[in-house]
C-alpha cells in the first residue's frame, strides 16, 4: 500500500511538473496560420514587431480597440471592424505576441506590453484621440482590456465572457485537482484590478457558457464601480455574437 500511494504521488507531481512546463502552450493555442483581414481592414505595423488591424471610420467617431480570444487572431475579429464601420466607429485589434505574424512569445506581460504599444502607436503616430477609445476584449482578451483600462486607458470597457482570474478559470474547470494558484505564471487578475476602473464597463455573458463560468461574469461586473451586467440566454463561449441580444447591447454601448 504504502509503495502504491509512493508511485500515485510521484505520479501526481509528475503531472504537477508537465503542466507548469506546458501551461503557456495550452494558455496560447496561437493559430499556425496567418490569415488576411476581409473587407476594408488594414494591417498596421506598431514597431516592436505588432501586426495590429485597422479599420477606419468617421475621424471625429469612437475608436473601439478589440482584444480577441486565446484561439483568435486579429483577422478573425475584422467582421466586427466592418459592422462597426458601417456605424461610424472606428476598429482596431492589437496581435499577441507569438501570434500569427507577431513576433516574440505568448505572456501575461508580453501581451499587455504589446497592445499598449498598440494603443500608444495609435495615439500618437496614428493621431487618434485617448478620449475617443473604447476597450474592448472577449475571453482572454478580457483580461487584457481590464488591466489596460487600470492603467488609465479607455473611456468605456466592454467584456464578452469575462473571467475573475486564469486562476479561478482553472480551478473551476479541468484543472482542479491541481495546485493552480501556484503552478499558474499568467494570472490576468480582473477582479483584483476592477475595483480601481471608475468608467462605464458593460459585461456581456451567455448563461450557457461551459468554458468560463456564467457566475463569473457577473460576479466580475459586481466590482466594477459603475457596471452593467447583461445576461444572453441560452449564450454559450463560442457563440455569443449569434445571438441578437449581444449585438445589440454591444454596438448600443461602443457607439454612442
Amino acid at each position: 500500500m504504502i509503495q502504491l500511494l509512493g508511485a500515485l504521488a510521484a505520479a501526481y507531481v509528475g503531472l504537477c511538473v508537465i503542466l507548469f512546463l506546458s501551461q503557456r502552450a495550452l494558455l496560447f493555442p496561437a493559430p499556425r496560420h496567418q490569415i488576411h483581414p476581409a473587407g476594408m481592414g488594414q494591417i498596421v505595423d506598431v514597431p516592436g514587431g505588432t501586426p495590429m488591424l485597422w479599420r477606419a471610420a468617421r475621424d471625429d467617431g469612437p475608436v473601439v480597440v478589440h482584444f480577441h480570444g486565446n484561439g483568435e487572431q486579429i483577422a478573425d475579429s475584422s467582421w466586427l471592424g466592418e459592422e462597426l464601420g458601417r456605424r461610424g466607429v472606428s476598429f482596431a485589434a492589437v496581435e499577441y505576441p507569438g501570434y500569427p505574424g507577431a513576433a516574440g512569445a505568448p505572456t501575461e506581460a508580453s501581451i499587455l506590453e504589446a497592445a499598449e504599444k498598440g494603443l500608444q502607436h495609435l495615439t500618437t503616430a496614428m493621431g487618434v484621440s485617448k478620449e475617443r477609445v473604447v476597450l474592448s476584449g472577449q475571453s482572454l482578451g478580457t483580461g487584457v482590456a481590464v488591466a489596460l483600462a487600470s492603467r488609465g486607458w479607455g473611456t468605456r470597457v466592454v467584456l464578452l465572457s469575462p473571467y475573475l482570474s486564469l486562476a479561478d478559470v482553472a480551478e473551476r474547470g479541468a484543472f482542479r485537482i491541481f495546485p493552480v494558484r501556484l503552478l499558474l505564471r499568467d494570472r490576468f487578475d480582473s477582479a483584483s484590478r476592477a475595483p480601481g476602473i471608475d468608467r462605464p464597463v458593460l459585461v456581456l455573458h451567455g448563461t450557457r457558457d461551459e468554458v468560463i463560468p456564467f457566475d463569473a461574469g457577473s460576479a466580475l461586473a459586481k466590482r466594477f464601480p459603475n457596471a452593467r451586467f447583461v445576461a444572453v440566454e441560452g449564450g454559450h463561449h463560442n457563440d455569443l455574437w449569434e445571438h441578437p441580444q449581444t449585438v445589440t447591447e454591444y454596438l448600443a454601448f461602443v457607439a454612442r
